[in-house]
């Protein structure tokens, strides 16, 4: 890290800690409240609340999460599985109370009030009580002292003749610059602890993790049979409707070409014109069916090149920046390519831009495609544009999709896909 980025998140600490030591009492409250409301099931009435009050569990849980992974970059997923649409109340709460999670969290709540103290929030309580200690040295110990009281601030004894006493008002100023000199010289270990400890508790376990798992490619497979049958049905509707009725169409021209041969050559000529043209149409569907399926530039050239020859043919001005040391495997590389076109064709319809800008590139094992164009923005992923679908077929391969779109523009939508590349062939 550079020595000013290092400066800088030693003089954020205090600050970001503090916003620890605020939630530390909602947190509390919350998880009584849970508690409480888990004991009223005798009678129940915690059947019927647990569920609502898990609701508002999680949102807190939620937001902690938020919380840690902005301050300590600690990233934590959620490890809740789930709701089911339709779940009876009886079978949600044996659902929520069985889930190790509900516990976690919990757990998370009734202890977060304590570990939060000697962790997150120490660096601003530090800060905080140094500068209380400038504060004493100032004017507050004179007023305790008229007040007839007695106090310590640590170990300086603050009474009636503080503000006659210049080696105890420099103690006091000293003590006071000593704690806040901790706060931020340990402000990121602190940090970094208590994202830890929030990592161990508020994210999923090995077991939840392989639950989600499980679920996540239970939908993506499903999502990918939905789409490789709805993919053959627009194969098998084109060839109906296309090729195979124009072959079908030359086969009756040719037998009727062969019974005019000797009785009027010269129709059959025309018809063997005819004939022609529709085998170059069916011959040019054909190629267009096996396009779509799987572009040849794309199988010989691989997926930078494909992606410029998208934006050769694309009626903006497109722009490609490519960083690709090798290829992904085939699967990959066509679902990065059909993407790309996807978001092209939706710039062209619904963006009213005039720029397109691509960027591809790999690292971390990780194929990253960038698509932004400068139109009007408020793009969303339901609004028709086929995003769902781009993100369900990149959902397949854990792919994850990002979208940007303030109102007015940019829109910028980012793809990542997991991968790793085969060495480029020339």
């Amino acid at each position: 890290m550079e020595p000013t980025t290092r400066l800088q998140e030693h003089l954020r600490a205090p600050a970001r800690s503090l916003c620890f030591l605020l939630l530390a009492l909602p947190a509390a409250l919350l998880g009584a409240v849970y508690l409480t409301s888990l004991t009223a099931v005798g009678i129940g009435l915690g059947i019927v609340l647990t569920p609502a009050l898990t609701v508002v569990l999680r949102g807190l849980a939620d937001v902690y999460r938020r919380q840690i992974a902005a301050a300590t970059g600690e990233r934590i997923d959620r490890p809740y599985l789930p709701d089911v649409p339709g779940e009876p109340v009886h079978k949600r709460f044996v659902r929520i109370v069985s889930d190790p999670a509900t516990w976690r969290d919990l757990l998370w709540m009734s202890v977060e009030p304590y570990a939060v103290l000697v962790t997150g929030a120490l660096p601003a309580l530090l800060v905080l009580y140094g500068v209380w200690g400038w504060i004493i040295a100032a004017f507050a110990g004179r007023a305790i002292g008229e007040a007839g009281g007695n106090d310590y601030y640590l170990f300086v004894h603050v009474e009636g003749s503080y503000g006659d006493d210049p080696a105890r008002r420099l103690t006091t100023v000293a003590v006071g610059a000593v704690l806040v000199a901790l706060g931020f010289a340990f402000g990121p270990k602190l940090l970094g602890a208590y994202g830890r400890w929030g990592r161990a508790l508020l994210g999923p376990t090995e077991a939840s993790r392989l639950k989600l798992r499980v679920r996540h490619l239970t939908e993506t497979r499903s999502d990918a049979v939905d789409a490789s049958a709805a993919e053959l049905r627009r194969i098998e509707r084109d060839l109906h409707d296309g090729a195979q009725a124009r072959l079908v169409a030359m086969g009756m021209s040719l037998g009727a070409i062969e019974h005019l041969l000797d009785k009027d050559p010269e129709k059959a000529r025309l018809l063997l014109a005819r004939t022609r043209e529709s085998s170059a149409k069916a011959l040019s569907e054909l190629r267009d069916l096996v396009r779509g399926i799987h572009p040849p530039v794309l199988a010989d050239r691989g997926l930078a090149d494909a992606v410029r020859a998208l934006a050769l043919d694309h009626p903006l001005d497109v722009e490609v920046t490519a960083d690709l040391p090798g290829r992904p495997d085939a699967p990959v590389e066509s679902a990065g390519y059909f993407a790309v076109a996807e978001m092209l064709t939706n710039a062209a319809k619904h963006s009213g831009a005039d720029r397109v800008w691509i960027d591809l590139r790999h690292a971390d094992g990780t194929l990253r495609i960038s698509v932004t164009d400068d139109g009007r923005g408020g793009a969303t992923l339901d609004g028709g544009t086929g995003l769902r679908g781009v993100e369900r077929r990149i959902g397949t391969f854990d792919g994850v999709l990002a979208l940007n779109s303030p109102p007015g523009g940019p829109t910028t939508v980012t793809l990542e896909l997991p991968c790793d590349l085969t060495a480029a062939t020339i």
